[in-house]
């Protein structure tokens, strides 16, 4: 079992990563969905404009990919500081 300073240190780092991830999340539903769409929408993916993609599709791609990219740190996290399961 870790030392305190380490659990600190290891939960300070996964509230690091959580922000991170969550302000990306942010950024492309909102900011992409919202925000920049008309910006986006001079551009077609399929006969669809990107701005109403983001709204509709992206989003939810961009939040399933940020749970494997956040499975992956906290695997390497839980590595490192030797909290791993079993």
């Amino acid at each position: 079992m870790p030392d305190k300073n380490a659990l600190k240190a290891y939960w300070k780092e996964n509230v690091r990563y959580l922000i991170i991830l969550l302000l990306i999340w942010f950024l492309v539903s909102y900011g992409c969905g919202i925000l920049f769409v008309e910006q986006l929408n001079q551009v077609r993916i399929g006969g669809f404009k990107l701005g109403f993609w983001f709204a509709q599709q992206g989003a939810i791609y961009s939040f399933v990919m940020l749970i494997f990219v956040y499975v992956r740190l906290m695997n390497k996290l839980d590595k490192k500081y030797k909290v791993e399961e079993d």
